[in-house]
């Protein structure tokens, strides 16, 4: 099988032999892996004014990086930043790593269109229009997911991309940043709406959502989602008791935890490595990540320490 046929076979919860498929929402340490800056990074306010060639050879970089990270790395999966975000750079982003990999990888986009936590400056208002004007409020909320079909429909058409990463954050360390009641009235059903579309299309979703989502988990299974992630044991989400509750209806990624890659000892990432492992693993519908991504100023030796638990992981049948 494929890296791309094991990523969907864990998203399809179904048997795998071997290990678990692996692969990081974004890998932002590509200069210190490569050499290079992160294609997020980049900065193309002048992409207008380039001749085709040179936005040609700037396609090929980014294509190239992503695929280098996953081909090092043994990710089943490339997480696209479009940049610059303008749809058909992103189908040619997308139809160049086709190109040059056929089918091997699993190629997704961030495909939110929920409401996520607000930013600081707009928290005060978002939580005065939760009261103030609610029916403004739901029918933006359906706005939005009408917009994102419209672009998801784009992609259909153009081919190439597997699914969508549903990157809306809901939760602190702490619990959600709405109550289940407003939860359930502001972003569930939108949630629900948008993952049925895209599953209508032929696509598959993963739910992003870092912090505490205990007291909202039963709403995130119930928009149907393929996986959710990241299981974020930081706030003190355990990978064992949402395995319990839930493994038979939703692909779980992630869960070992990124404080302990940035700060922690190597004892200590080795053993949220392994805990990840030996309770996302029975039944299969597991797919092993961190509790986030490798992000910027998290030692690279932490995550090659993490690889090297999951290199080393024993054959079994899931």
């Amino acid at each position: 099988m494929t890296p791309r046929e094991r990523f969907i076979a864990a998203l399809e919860r179904r048997p795998l032999s071997g290990r678990v498929p692996h692969f990081e929402l974004v890998f932002f340490l590509t200069m210190e892996a490569f050499g290079k800056v992160h294609p997020s990074h980049r900065d193309y306010e002048q992409w207008l004014q380039m001749e085709e060639r040179e936005r040609q050879l700037h396609r090929e970089d980014m294509a190239n990086l992503f695929i280098a990270t996953a081909e090092r790395y043994e990710h089943s999966a490339i997480f696209i930043h479009p940049n610059p975000e303008r749809p058909e750079e992103t189908r040619r982003i997308i139809d160049l790593i086709r190109e040059k990999t056929g089918d091997r990888y699993f190629l997704m986009l961030h495909g939110d269109a929920t409401f996520s936590i607000p930013p600081g400056n707009e928290m005060t208002e978002f939580c005065y229009r939760l009261v103030d004007e609610p029916e403004k409020l739901k029918a933006e909320a359906a706005t939005r997911v009408h917009k994102a079909l419209e672009r998801a429909a784009f992609y259909q058409r153009a081919g190439g991309l597997d699914g969508f990463a549903l990157c809306s954050d809901y939760c602190f360390n702490t619990g959600p940043f709405l109550r289940p009641s407003q939860f359930a009235e502001f972003i569930a059903p939108y949630l629900a709406q948008l993952i049925q579309a895209y599953r209508d299309m032929g696509f598959y979703t993963i739910k992003h959502t870092d912090g505490n989502i205990m007291p909202i988990i039963d709403q995130l299974v119930q928009a149907n989602p393929h996986a959710l992630h990241s299981l974020d044991p930081q706030a003190g989400v355990d990978i064992a008791e949402v395995k319990r509750r839930y493994g038979d209806r939703v692909c779980l990624i992630g869960n070992v935890n990124c404080g302990l890659l940035d700060t922690g000892t190597p004892e200590e990432i080795v053993a949220s490595a392994n805990y990840a492992l030996e309770h996302g693993l029975p039944g299969g519908g597991y797919i092993f990540s961190t509790s986030n991504c490798i992000y910027t100023g998290m030692p690279l030796a932490s995550y090659e320490l993490m690889l090297k638990v999951w290199r080393e992981s024993e054959e079994k049948v899931l």
